[in-house]
């Protein structure tokens, strides 16, 4: 029986708030009727930004690449490199297939790229630099031959690190543009920008709600909510690193989950102590206390077996795994968004460099999705052939008679004329044979 040590206050809420999204409806709804215009105006409201042009000219990225410190340069190019080859891994993955299932019936399926993308990438206190790398790259990775992306100024200023990023990741076009504003202009298109055919990228919850209400006229990636961490520990590891895992998370955002499950309840007991003791220092102390107080949870729980139940019910975005037997909840975990095994890696890697991609679900939608991944810019469709007159007349007969089950004539029509066109030539070549 699980022993809980410390239980949120907060239970949070799924879907958007009614006010929020007639307030985003609203707001599309203007892009829709009056394009560009309706777009300055919001960018003026809610960014205090109201350049001459939204997009950016090539001439422009370039300067602004240009001032960005090498060193940093340096490291978005190595957090690039791993982003995409594991991209390709993943791509090389995806054979086309074609198979004969009868003689002369050919099936098969193959991987179109979607013709374009918009990629939008936050900014705001916490400018999603690695954002860029996610969405952009691993877009240009699967082939997209057109990618648009956004980014909001902050401070009325261009976030140089963040158009560096979608630059080196391959953006064909780059906005300084935020908010619903933005991903409208994308979904939509206006007088400065086409639009594109899905729409990716995290974003708060005006631009994820922006993005509900959109989906349908273009793809998106998935609806994230709130980041959430999970950590499944035993007494293998200690109540520091327990802490500095839950609050590096924590620090999303205020109603961003971080739980414990452990077998140990005196690591339980150290991480609680140690938790307290790290936010007297944390420099987002101000929002990752917020988020441990309110969503914050510690529960200990009899074995590996009750912390996998438990885990695979929460179906958390982030789970991390630090026990002495990491390999069962490798093997076992069936709902999650991205597992991190053992106490050299963690989240914060999976965020910004290792390779994987960050974009994951929440609020349990890992119960029926994976996050963004190249596949997701990738259309798998099929095509067929027949070149065989006996086997159109074979198929055709069942197709006829299944078709008359369902009162469709017009289907059986189409089943009826080649079973007599493409019955009697293969009799015919029977008897010729």
């Amino acid at each position: 029986m699980a022993e809980v040590l410390k239980e949120a206050t907060s239970k949070g809420a799924h879907g958007a708030d009614p006010a929020l999204a007639e307030r985003v409806r609203a707001l599309i709804s203007d892009v829709a009727e009056r394009g560009e215009q309706a777009v300055r105006e919001m960018s003026v409201t809610f960014d205090d930004w109201a350049p001459e042009r939204f997009r950016l000219s090539a001439e422009r990225v370039g300067e602004i690449v240009a001032g960005v410190d090498p060193a940093t340069v340096e490291d978005i190019c190595f957090a690039q490199s791993q982003i995409r080859d594991f991209a390709q891994a993943q791509l090389d993955s995806m054979g086309d297939v074609e198979v004969e299932t009868l003689p002369g019936v050919t099936l098969g399926h193959k991987h179109i790229p979607v013709s374009s993308v918009g990629a939008y990438v936050p900014g705001g206190r916490y400018p999603m630099v690695a954002s860029a790398h996610m969405s952009v790259l691993t877009a240009k990775v699967a082939g997209v031959p057109r990618v648009a992306a956004c980014t909001p100024p902050i401070g009325g200023s261009v976030p140089a690190e963040t158009v560096a990023a979608m630059h080196l990741a391959g953006a064909d076009e780059i906005y300084l543009l935020g908010g619903v504003q933005a991903v409208a202009s994308l979904a939509l298109g206006t007088e400065f920008v086409d639009r594109v055919d899905v729409l990716v990228g995290p974003g708060n919850a005006f631009v994820a709600e922006a993005k509900r209400q959109l989906y349908g006229r273009v793809g998106i990636d998935l609806l994230a909510g709130p980041t959430e961490t999970l950590l499944l520990a035993d007494d293998t590891v200690d109540g520091e690193i327990c802490a500095t895992d839950l609050l590096g998370q924590a620090e999303h955002g205020p109603t961003s989950p971080a739980v414990l499950l452990t077998t140990s309840r005196q690591l339980g007991v150290d991480t609680l102590a140690e938790v307290q003791r790290q936010l007297e220092t944390l420099a987002t102390a101000d929002v990752a206390s917020v988020s441990w107080e309110d969503y914050g949870r510690v529960v200990v729980c009899e074995d590996n077996a009750e912390m996998l139940a438990l885990a695979d019910e929460l179906a958390f975005e982030h789970v991390q795994v630090m026990t002495g037997d990491d390999d069962f909840f490798l093997e076992n975990l069936k709902n999650y968004g991205a597992l991190f095994l053992g106490p050299m890696t963690n989240v914060s890697y999976g965020d910004k460099v290792i390779g994987t991609n960050h974009t994951l679900p929440t609020q349990a939608a890992a119960r029926y999705t994976g996050g963004l991944w190249v596949g997701k810019f990738l259309k798998t469709v099929t095509y067929q052939r027949i070149t065989d007159p006996a086997s159109s007349a074979l198929i055709g007969e069942y197709c006829s008679r299944l078709c008359a089950i369902e009162n469709f004539a017009g289907h059986q029509a189409q089943a009826d004329i080649r079973v007599r066109r493409y019955g009697r030539e293969a009799a015919l070549g029977r008897a010729l044979g």
